[in-house]
């Protein structure tokens, strides 16, 4: 819950509007300010302030318990003109918050002074993993630009890391549990080719400029991609360089990896593991949520004992209680008291599968007791696999609890899962900033890959962190991006393939979800279609029933779109054309056009918008008599009314509702 408080009579008007954008999400504090910060710092997980800063300075420094517990705390000024991330920035969401401020309020800006933000770089508290250590030296190591060793046992799909975080060869220190056997294996290697890789600083515009931290000293060839083979079509572009690490790659094959060891000098250490490794003054350590718990238990085990089995079974292999993603068991213990408490004290969902399920799972460890019980010769290890999913390895099989003076009543083993890379597919609307969706802003940062059409890759390549990766092509190559990306993450990679409007209609969802199995996580990301955004600059055209029809017939035979042509036509239904007409297409808009008029009178309204949203934005109306096809290319949307639109007052209007036509 967001608390809300204001002093004065401008203040309160800003409350009341944030407070009705976020009803859900915030709550006012009324009375004497003191006490209303005082209340909402004790009930609230953040504060928006509606103070000066140094009044809430003075007003939250004697409440002040820690870090890890403070509430973030955004002022914003009596003008609107500032949402001032104040305290709790990273820990309390406060950035976040003061974006958010921002979006909701008109003419008011984010104030963001935390470092890593100021520098985009993301900090290492904010990638959604428990992070342990000296986190602080660390990040100021990775800040000034020092060389930070980055020791990993598998590709996890990570933002973009700057250019001195560099792989070292070194492995993570061996102990119980670790070794060969309890190495995460590595992801299945892309099927399609790796780009070349060229280096370009920031603000560089040439490919190869080196420029800031030693980009020139970085290999040329992203050596963690899946085979040497180039792509004549598809260039990577960094704004520095990413290096990622891949010991398990080169465990695997016994190679240490060429060009890819940090710098011995360095005394930054930065892990990315699930196991207990030695941490210096220096060293730092991210916990992926990697294991899955697999407990069976008999009716009335108590939490206390299933805790304790998890806790030694979890030391003995040398694991990290923070990497436990969940517990998972059978669903006949699904309201197992001392299970569900379990789970919760861990912080992790309790996952139940049915017993045929749990059957179906092969593991070292059968037994006839569980079999008789409930139908299934296993739970912990089966359960434990089914949670870690496909590709799963048993690190710990399993073992039962060992209290004093009394029979073992829980069972317990631990799966680690493979990495899963993580593909976003991007709508960036038709072009214009403001029509960038906050979402889209978020996944754009979030990756360390992005692929995409190279003039939508200069659309927002500011946008980016330092050190992200950019595949980018021409036009005609489409297919071959989206195998790009669904490779990119299948090696493990945080992906982002971007497309204008939204990359579902006409764009690259369709072919990479085509290419995507499920090996990969995929999420998709909206935009404003140029379909929406021509509307709404010739007024309201798609008031009723619409259809968008591409004329391109690259990809659909002219046949099939002839035939769709006519059945809007004669449906009555408005009609959008994406691709118009090209130089080498000049037919196909007169034939569609020629159709429509069969059933439309010469005096319907037709809308023309070029480059929707952009710097060179053009649009006018016309009618299906007079619009001049020559005047159309494929930066043009065309939108043709049905019989009811009409023109008011120089926009488009089509009724909301037949009766509307007396």
């Amino acid at each position: 819950m967001i608390g809300l408080i204001s002093a004065t009579a401008a203040g309160t008007a800003a409350r009341d509007r944030l407070a009705a954008a976020w009803p859900d999400r915030t709550r006012v504090y009324e009375g004497p300010v003191r006490e209303a910060v005082e209340r909402a710092f004790e009930e609230c997980e953040q504060l928006v302030c509606f103070l000066a800063t140094g009044a809430v300075v003075r007003l939250v420094a004697p409440l002040l318990a820690g870090k890890a517990v403070d509430p973030g705390v955004v002022c914003v000024d009596e003008a609107q003109q500032h949402a001032v991330a104040l305290l709790g920035g990273h820990g309390g969401g406060a950035n976040a918050l003061a974006r958010a401020v921002s979006d909701a309020l008109p003419g008011c800006r984010p104030v963001v002074t935390t470092a890593t933000d100021a520098a985009g770089i993301p900090g290492l508290d904010t990638l959604g993993w428990p992070v342990e250590g000296a986190v602080a030296a660390v990040t100021r190591a990775i800040l000034d630009g020092d060389p930070v060793a980055l020791h990993a046992d598998a590709q996890w799909p990570l933002p973009a890391l700057p250019p001195n975080i560099r792989s070292a060869a070194t492995d993570p220190a061996p102990g119980p549990g670790s070794g060969t056997s309890g190495d995460v294996p590595p992801p299945p290697r892309a099927e399609r080719p790796t780009p070349v890789a060229t280096v370009a600083g920031p603000g560089s515009d040439a490919p190869g400029a080196a420029d800031g931290l030693a980009a020139a000293s970085a290999p040329a060839v992203d050596t963690t991609g899946p085979a040497d083979t180039t792509s004549a079509a598809v260039t990577a572009v960094t704004a520095d360089t990413t290096v990622v690490a891949d010991t398990a790659a080169a465990r695997a094959t016994g190679a240490a990896p060429a060009s890819r060891t940090a710098d011995a000098t360095s005394t930054a250490v930065l892990w990315v593991t699930d196991r207990t490794v030695p941490l210096g003054e220096r060293a730092a350590v991210l916990r992926p949520a990697s294991l899955a718990v697999g407990v069976g238990a008999s009716r009335g085990v108590g939490a206390e004992e299933v805790l304790e089995l998890i806790r030694e079974a979890l030391a003995e292999a040398g694991l990290s209680a923070r990497s436990v993603a969940e517990l998972a068991t059978a669903d006949a213990k699904a309201d197992e008291a001392g299970l569900v408490e379990a789970a919760q004290r861990l912080g992790v969902p309790l996952r139940t599968y049915a017993a045929d399920a749990l059957s179906a799972v092969d593991v070292p460890n059968p037994s006839g007791a569980p079999l008789a019980a409930i139908g299934t010769p296993s739970v912990a290890e089966a359960a434990a696999l089914l949670a870690a999913g496909q590709g799963a390895e048993l690190l710990v099989p399993k073992r039962k609890s060992t209290p004093e003076n009394r029979p073992a009543m829980a069972t317990a083993a631990v799966a680690r899962r493979r990495p899963r890379g993580r593909l976003a597919v991007v709508g960036l609307g038709p072009g214009a900033r403001d029509l960038l969706t906050p979402r889209a802003r978020e996944e754009l940062r979030r990756a360390s890959t992005v692929v995409g059409l190279d003039q939508y890759v200069d659309q927002i390549r500011d946008l980016l962190r330092p050190g992200t990766r950019v595949l980018e092509s021409g036009l005609g190559a489409e297919e071959e991006r989206a195998g790009t990306a669904v490779a990119e993450a299948r090696a493990g990679r945080a992906v982002a393939l971007i497309g204008s409007g939204d990359a579902g209609v006409y764009a690259m969802a369709s072919p990479a979800l085509a290419e995507a199995s499920d090996d990969i996580d995929v999420v998709g990301v909206p935009g404003v279609t140029a379909a929406l955004a021509a509307a709404a600059i010739l007024g309201a055209p798609l008031g009723h029933d619409h259809v968008s029809i591409s004329l391109s017939d690259l990809h659909t035979p002219w046949e099939v779109i002839e035939r769709r042509v006519r059945a809007a036509a004669e449906a009555d239904i408005v009609v959008t054309f994406y691709n118009p007409r090209s130089r080498g297409r000049d037919w196909q808009l007169p034939k569609a056009l020629g159709i429509l008029a069969e059933h439309r009178a010469p005096a319907t309204p037709v809308g023309i918008v070029r480059n929707a949203s952009r710097a060179d934005e053009s649009s006018r109306l016309t009618t299906l008599a007079e619009l001049d096809p020559a005047t159309v290319d494929m930066m043009t949307v065309v939108v043709v009314g049905n019989t009811s639109a009409r023109e008011v007052a120089g926009r488009m209007v089509t009724p909301r509702g037949y009766r509307w036509q007396t």
